[in-house]
């Protein structure tokens, strides 16, 4: 039995929220997802003003049945299926944050089929090395999390 203390959860809100200035620049403050998801902490979110970070269709279905607004759902992560991109497509999400040419390859013809034009973030390696375990390293050129930073990668992604 897991159990969360709502007051506190929503108390952690409003304090990043807040100290984003989130109403008078416009910053965002984004909830993840894979951190704990169902509806009632989509309703939290939702209610405390954020965005929600998603990183699966499960969790993209949950929001959406959950009535979270989607165009403040944001898609992550390195290995989304055609079906999650479609999903996330047809229900008009906010936007996808791209980590390779080939997912936006998909995310373009599918966007297209639709007759819309996807927001995306590029994710970009920033190439540098981490002193750390290197199955948690995700900032080196040759990271299979974003475009490096060097080489005409970015380049080409932004100009599709």
């Amino acid at each position: 039995l897991i159990c969360y203390d709502e007051e506190l959860v929503r108390s952690n809100c409003r304090r990043y929220y807040n100290a984003m200035k989130c109403e008078e620049r416009g910053n965002r403050v984004t909830y993840a997802g894979k951190a704990f998801i169902n509806m009632s902490m989509c309703n939290l979110v939702n209610e405390e003003n954020l965005y929600l970070d998603v990183v699966s269709g499960g969790e993209l279905y949950t929001a959406y049945k959950a009535g979270f607004p989607l165009e403040r759902i944001y898609f992550h992560g390195n290995n989304k299926s055609d079906y999650e991109i479609d999903l996330g497509v047809r229900l008009g999400i906010g936007r996808f944050i791209v980590d390779n040419i080939h997912e936006l390859e998909v995310l373009n013809s599918i966007a297209q089929e639709y007759g819309r034009v996807q927001k995306v973030y590029l994710r970009i390696t920033p190439g540098v090395e981490a002193h750390t375990h290197e199955y948690i390293k995700t900032g080196q050129l040759d990271s299979k999390f974003g475009f490096p930073v060097i080489g005409d990668t970015v380049y080409d992604a932004i100009k599709r």
